[in-house]
């Protein structure tokens, strides 16, 4: 809840109350989507490439909600002449007030924050550190996919009073967006877990990857903690003397001294760290060597048991009937992340391993160099069999060689395992998001 007074709220989103009373307690949090607003909730309403937000604010007011933040035409016909009205707030740019307005009670909360980017395995991070810091601190981080210029203020708004700490995953498709996210977020330190070929389709080269991402590093105060991958030559040109740069991974500052399975020790600067993990894949621990290094630069030593939330999609394991394991992590992929994923499927000890892959999104000209030699990395790791979703995925066959079944789409890809799965094997699903391979298990988008 924001504890603070409506008066206080539009102004830091800079805008106008105009309905309302000034000293009512703030809100809980704030949404986007009318559908679910509802009682103590602030409805922003965003402009559309089609309609006005604003246009629902109207329901959301009769939904019970707490006020709404909307465009001055839109605020006109909300105002009521009732002492009890709802909120409501007129701003000349929704998205950008409730920009304005997450920044503000950022600064208000008087934590420390933590911005995690990368090309993959952000949001595991995101949810490893999480999971490190909370025995000592009170945390809030992003839920699911809440990491946009949308998203994070969002998320931001729905931290408590007490808070302490923010671990905020900021995502991209292209130049300037880190930059927007880290001027609302205003980061203690940022941390860059990888870089790798994604957004191509916008930005053309891994090396503008590499300088999207640093925008992260670029805006951090002097005196700031940076975390990136030990010898990542495509960050080098970005690092930056006024900084704590801790580099983590195979000689860095922060590394993987021990691993049985179950029980890691890291050497972080020179001290030992000693976690009991609930995962194991190498990804992870990698992901993990990050986490820590964030988590010293806040001063936090972590220690004992880490049982991440991880977000949805990403790596869950799933039981189905005649003893078949799926890891779904179908959220989304590019071909650092479908490597990594594959790689954990061959060395899972177990019969036979299938994989149920959809299309790499947004890697431009290269589109179907990147998906072959994913499909050439799945045969060299002796993956038993594919089953390729869409068109764009069939390109995954001319590098695999083995045995190959093609689903147009995700629901005929499930009907197809359904056949060939075996009692004993392990399945992986994974592609883009746009590939909606929920679909494969019977879920719908969310």
């Amino acid at each position: 809840m924001i504890d603070r007074p409506a008066a206080w709220v539009a102004e830091a989103a800079g805008g106008h109350l105009l309905a309302g009373d000034p000293a009512a307690p703030g809100p809980v949090r704030a949404v986007i989507d009318s559908r679910i607003a509802g009682e103590g909730d602030l409805f922003v309403g965003l402009p559309g490439e089609r309609t006005d937000g604003g246009r629902f604010a109207r329901g959301a007011l009769e939904r019970g909600a707490w006020g709404a933040l909307v465009a001055a035409d839109a605020a006109a016909g909300l105002v009521a002449p009732e002492a009890s009205s709802p909120a409501v707030i007129a701003a000349t740019d929704p998205a950008a007030a409730l920009a304005r307005l997450a920044r503000e009670w950022r600064r208000a909360l008087g934590c420390r924050a933590v911005g995690v980017t990368g090309s993959t395995g952000k949001t595991s991070t995101k949810d490893i550190l999480a999971a490190l810091l909370r025995p000592a601190l009170p945390t809030h981080a992003n839920r699911e996919n809440l990491n946009t210029e949308i998203g994070l203020p969002l998320s931001i708004l729905e931290a408590e009073p007490g808070t302490e700490a923010l671990v905020l995953e900021m995502a991209m498709r292209g130049a300037g967006q880190i930059a927007e996210l880290a001027a609302i977020a205003e980061p203690d330190v940022g941390v860059v877990v990888n870089v790798g070929p994604v957004h191509l389709e916008l930005l053309g080269t891994v090396e503008r990857v590499a300088a999207a991402k640093a925008e992260l590093i670029r805006d951090l105060p002097a005196g700031a903690a940076c975390v990136v991958p030990a010898g990542e030559a495509l960050l080098a040109e970005h690092l930056r003397d006024d900084l704590d740069t801790i580099a983590f991974g195979p000689g860095g500052d922060v590394t993987l001294a021990a691993f049985d399975g179950r029980r890691a020790e890291i050497d972080c600067r020179g001290a030992r760290v000693f976690l009991e993990l609930t995962y194991a894949q190498p990804h992870n621990l990698l992901n993990t060597l990050a986490a820590v290094a964030a988590a010293s630069a806040l001063g936090i030593t972590p220690e004992g048991l880490v049982e991440p939330r991880f977000s949805r999609l990403r790596g869950e394991v799933v039981e189905l009937a005649g003893d078949v394991t799926i890891v779904n992590d179908c959220y989304n992929a590019n071909p650092m992340s479908m490597r990594a994923a594959l790689e954990d499927l061959a060395a899972a000890p177990v019969p036979r391993r299938l994989a149920v892959l959809g299309a790499m999104a947004e890697l431009g000209a290269d589109e179907e160099r990147y998906h072959r030699e994913v499909g050439a990395r799945a045969a060299e790791l002796q993956i038993d069999a594919l089953i390729t979703v869409g068109e764009p995925a069939l390109a995954y066959r001319d590098g695999f060689g083995g045995e190959i079944h093609a689903a147009a789409t995700p629901e005929e890809a499930g009907a197809l395992l359904e056949e060939i799965a075996r009692p004993g094997d392990r399945v992986l699903i994974k592609g883009s998001r746009s590939a909606g391979l929920e679909r494969v298990l019977g879920e719908q988008p969310k």
